[in-house]
């Protein structure tokens, strides 16, 4: 074969070989349909993190819409000079101190009695999942009625047994009680069901042999269940803690912070900061703040779970 030969064929077959070889066709077609959802977390995440930190370190009103650039200054206002940071904080670590233990705690009962099949259990787990995807805002105001004065249902059945009710959401001691219970109610159902769904992957074997043993129930659920439920437990744990801190809507429609600031928690007051006073600097400040403490949360929660685990 002549060297004019071999030049056509090797001409030839760079025309017939694809522009992209396999490796880089399966990396095109992957970013392709990764393309979205990245898109969406770039705009719907990113984005707006950017923009809040800038915004923290800028004094910012959103009526002039003149901003000045200002450093740390709102940290170091909210930290260090308004007094009310500290109480709003305290408020919100109260609320997430009741409503987290209450929530895993009445959502494992929950779970444990509605995991095995008998006979109306898909209706009792409906009527329990049913407050997670009612309207928030409609469950507060239905509430924010129920728990009225003189006038409102729950303090007239307690009458009817000889018991003088508070007026739940006007009395500082009581309000943030009331804004916890109506919040685990709302929620409970979620929980309930990632519970439910580790328990029956649990092989029922496990139970079977420690009966045989003679283990009793207490037992097969400290030993066996309450270990196995470890990572749910953990994910639980962490989804309600952040939605702790990101409580709004009941605060907003059931006490509006009061009474006396004693239910003005974290995401409120960032609404306030924002939307009523016009600081977006100082909210977006808080923002990060609070940013910040659920992320350390967070953290600790997945350290202790796992050298607890270990």
């Amino acid at each position: 074969m002549t060297d004019t030969s071999l030049h056509k064929e090797t001409t030839v077959r760079r025309k017939d070989a694809p522009w992209l070889t396999l490796k880089y066709r399966e990396m095109l077609e992957a970013w392709l349909f990764l393309s979205p959802t990245l898109i969406g977390f770039i705009i719907f995440f990113l984005g707006p993190l950017v923009a809040i930190v800038y915004y923290s370190m800028t004094e910012w009103n959103l009526l002039t819409q003149q901003a000045t650039f200002v450093g740390l200054k709102n940290f170091h206002n909210a930290l260090l000079v308004n007094p009310d940071f500290w109480q709003v904080l305290r408020n919100s670590g109260i609320f997430a101190l009741g409503l987290v233990p209450l929530n895993m705690a009445l959502a494992l009962t929950l779970a444990l009695a509605l995991s095995r099949p008998f006979f109306g259990v898909v209706f009792f787990r409906t009527v329990f999942f049913a407050p997670v995807v009612t309207s928030a805002i409609a469950w507060a105001i239905v509430w924010k009625f129920l728990l009225q004065g003189e006038a409102g249902i729950v303090n007239q059945m307690l009458a009817t047994v000889g018991i003088d009710g508070p007026n739940w959401l006007r009395e500082p001691n009581w309000a943030m009680a009331a804004v916890i219970v109506t919040r685990v109610i709302k929620m409970v159902g979620l929980n309930m069901i990632l519970y439910i769904a580790a328990l029956q992957a649990i092989p029922r074997d496990y139970e079977e042999a420690a009966r045989l043993e003679g283990a009793s129930r207490w037992q097969i659920f400290r030993m066996i269940i309450w270990p196995l439920l470890a990572p749910t437990t953990l994910i639980i744990m962490v989804i309600t803690t952040i939605g702790s801190f990101k409580v709004f809507d009941h605060i907003y429609q059931m006490t509006g912070g009061g009474p006396e600031n004693g239910t003005l928690v974290l995401a409120y007051y960032i609404y306030l900061q924002g939307f009523e006073y016009f600081d977006v600097g100082y909210a977006s400040a808080l923002a990060m703040i609070m940013f910040v403490i659920v992320m350390a949360l967070t953290i600790v929660q997945v350290m202790l779970r796992r050298k607890e685990m270990e």
